[in-house]
């Protein structure tokens, strides 16, 4: 099949290969897809298989109509083009009003923490928000949202979906602890990892208090500075080369060492709105449901 590959201009090129672009012709189920054997003993009853959705599927096939905006897309590829030396790319998302992710469905966050839908307790706080959009997803299920972020254009937007922004220092400072706090695709860029699993741990309910994390597999460490990428202080190396065993290696060498213990998990793909080369990106995730090892108390 022709396919365009041989096209030189992008324009025409990316113009082609959206015409193309359709999600039922993909083997979506590789991005669910998990070995059990490859995976510890103790790890492998905490398995959540998943699947595309009605929700996730919206996601993609919007974010492939985005990209057939064509004069936007040239746009937002000027802008990013000059301002990506200075500013990091989340800012540059921010400053345009694009770039939203993807993580979970709302069924997906339910099965993952057995929740039912009508479940609701006091807290949530979603480090690293971005522009809220998976804060949303979670959003119904507590009374109190709090956020942080580090991006001055994405603060505006979450300030505009209402969230209770807190200053990335100040959400240990508040007084009182969380029922859930979510970090998700964090680990990987910030420059004391374990140290904030630490504090992440201090801050939880104890009993009932629950940390989601999401983890980009290959696990690959960078921090974005201004328009630089640079090694963190704190760097986690993780052993594996399949998503199975960088999972126990995660398990193990990271949650465990800190004090924490897997209570479930899934293999989900991390999606984000693509521009005018792609329709979409897609990172491999891994999200966890952890409790502190000191919990003798059952999940909600």
């Amino acid at each position: 099949m022709w396919t365009g590959k041989y096209i030189r201009n992008p324009v025409v090129r990316s113009l082609l290969v959206n015409m193309l672009s359709d999600l039922d012709t993909i083997d979506v189920t590789k991005w669910y897809r998990c070995n059990p054997d490859q995976l510890e003993e103790s790890l492998q009853p905490l398995f959540i298989q998943n699947q595309l959705d009605a929700d996730t599927r919206a996601f993609v096939e919007q974010s492939e109509e985005k990209s057939t905006y064509l004069f936007t897309q040239i746009y937002y590829s000027l802008v990013s083009t000059v301002l990506s030396p200075l500013v990091s790319r989340t800012s540059i998302n921010g400053f345009l009003g694009r770039g939203s992710m993807f993580v979970f469905s709302k069924n997906q966050f339910q099965q993952l923490m057995r929740i039912e839908p009508d479940w609701v307790t006091d807290r949530l706080l979603d480090l690293g928000a971005g522009d809220g959009g998976v804060t949303k997803v979670m959003a119904p299920h507590f009374t109190e949202v709090y956020v942080t972020e580090v991006s001055l254009t994405m603060k505006r937007r979450l300030r505009k979906k209402k969230f209770k922004l807190l200053g990335i220092d100040a959400w240990q400072e508040t007084g009182f602890k969380y029922d859930v706090i979510s970090c998700l695709n964090l680990l990987d860029r910030c420059d004391d990892p374990l140290h904030l699993l630490k504090d992440i741990r201090q801050s939880l309910v104890p009993g009932t208090g629950r940390l989601i994390v999401a983890a980009v597999i290959p696990f690959q460490p960078w921090l974005e500075i201004g328009g630089r990428w640079e090694r963190p202080r704190e760097y986690i190396k993780i052993q594996g080369k399949t998503w199975e065993e960088q999972v126990n290696s995660l398990t193990n060498e990271v949650f465990r060492k800190v004090g924490f213990e897997v209570e479930s998990f899934t293999r989900l793909p991390y999606l984000c709105e693509g521009d005018i080369a792609r329709d979409y990106y897609l990172l491999d995730d891994a999200v966890f449901v952890l409790k502190s090892s000191d919990d003798q108390v059952a999940a909600p």
